[in-house]
């Protein structure tokens, strides 16, 4: 059994165990139970109803939250050409083509949050995506990087784009803010996480679809939430 260190002993005796709490309290209780130095990251989790052995019922996507995530993403653009000069311009922290593949897997050089590629670069990206994958940096169309657009890629990663992809237990996972953000600014994004996942709902997945809901600020305790405070 993990041993919790004394912060988070004393911050999960502010949670009732079988309570379930509406937006307003949990987002208090997120930021009274935050055991952490300095700001730390608040998270959803979102259980679904569905058998992630079934293709067509695993969820992906992105989405940009209303009041953004709180972090800056160091953005690299793999293109070419035109592409690549507009991927500059807006502002990307690395722009460049196969000489950043190289980088890579030759350099083991990862100074980047995430990758946003254009579609014709996806076969030289394709060779290292045995390194890519594993850590979740591999561009995919459905989560917008991969793209001819760059330049609205990166405003939306700017804005606060977040990925989002269901594991093998049918959980997402997926960021809403900081502890440092205005209560009101977390309940709306949080709202818009849910209201989003629930919209996604795979066609052959009947019943209930969204399980349970849980929130935690970083190395904190979780806070479940009633889902009927929720338009879903």
């Amino acid at each position: 059994m993990k041993k919790h260190g004394k912060k988070y002993v004393e911050a999960s005796k502010k949670i009732e165990k079988n309570k379930l709490y509406n937006v307003e309290e949990a987002i208090s209780l997120v930021k009274e139970t935050s055991v952490t130095n300095f700001d730390s990251t608040v998270e959803v989790a979102i259980k679904l109803n569905i058998d992630a052995k079934k293709s067509d019922q695993n969820l992906r996507g992105s989405f940009v939250l209303p009041n953004g995530t709180g972090k800056k993403k160091r953005i690299l653009v793999i293109a070419k050409g035109e592409a690549a000069n507009q991927a500059k311009e807006a502002g990307a922290d690395y722009v460049g083509d196969k000489d950043m593949i190289d980088k890579i897997s030759k350099e083991n050089w990862f100074l980047f949050d995430v990758i946003v590629a254009t579609p014709d670069m996806m076969p030289e990206l394709g060779k290292i995506g045995k390194v890519l994958g594993p850590k979740g940096l591999m561009p995919n169309p459905k989560t917008g990087t991969v793209t001819t657009d760059v330049v609205k890629a990166i405003q939306d990663i700017n804005k606060g784009m977040v990925s989002y992809k269901n594991d093998a237990n049918g959980n997402i996972h997926t960021i809403i803010g900081k502890v440092s953000f205005d209560n009101n600014k977390l309940a709306e994004n949080l709202n818009y996480v849910v209201t989003t996942v629930a919209k996604a709902k795979p066609a052959s997945v009947k019943g209930v679809f969204i399980k349970s809901i849980t929130v935690t600020s970083t190395m904190g305790p979780g806070i479940k939430l009633d889902k009927n405070s929720f338009d879903i």
